[in-house]
């Protein structure tokens, strides 16, 4: 289903749409942080990806509250946009041989994910505010809270270690 589905006839069930998608996105990318888990050699990066599986599981029972409380049973849409951030990331790190550079390659892949997330939590806090239902746009920014608080840690560990020891 496309953004512009003929399914898609109202603001709310854009809502809705995107709210689908996201879970979808979420669950998908909680099946694949224990690969990026495994992959990764440095031990901070280990333990950041590992903190995140933990988040990532409470931001799907996040996104399940706000279907609740929308009134809507919880559903998946398929998400072409996350399918492909996945896709590439698994290509990337099967072709990295050094581990170094394998690292700095599941950080960027990691990025593009979170960058993703970013956008949809926070089209989605914001189009919650404009469906006058701030009790799901408050759930919604706590996803989008830890999301931007993950990605400032990956930048961090990427800037101050990561890059450094792929580049050398």
């Amino acid at each position: 289903m496309s953004v512009f589905s003929k399914d898609i006839k109202t603001f709310d069930d854009l809502f809705l749409h995107t709210l689908q998608d996201i879970y979808y996105a979420e669950k998908k990318i909680s099946k694949a942080l224990p690969t990026m888990i495994e992959k990764a050699s440095n031990k901070q990066l280990k333990a950041d990806f590992k903190h995140h599986l933990g988040e990532t599981e409470n931001h799907i029972k996040r996104v399940e509250k706000v279907f609740e409380l929308y009134g809507a049973k919880p559903k998946t849409t398929k998400c072409p946009a996350i399918d492909g951030i996945l896709e590439e990331a698994h290509e990337v790190a099967g072709e990295v041989a050094d581990p170094e550079v394998l690292d700095a390659a599941l950080i960027a892949a990691a990025q593009a994910v979170e960058h993703y997330e970013i956008t949809r939590y926070g089209t989605l806090a914001a189009w919650a505010k404009q469906l006058d239902r701030a009790d799901c746009a408050s759930v919604l920014e706590e996803n989008l809270a830890e999301e931007k608080k993950a990605d400032a840690k990956l930048t961090k560990l990427a800037e101050s270690k990561i890059n450094l020891q792929a580049a050398e």
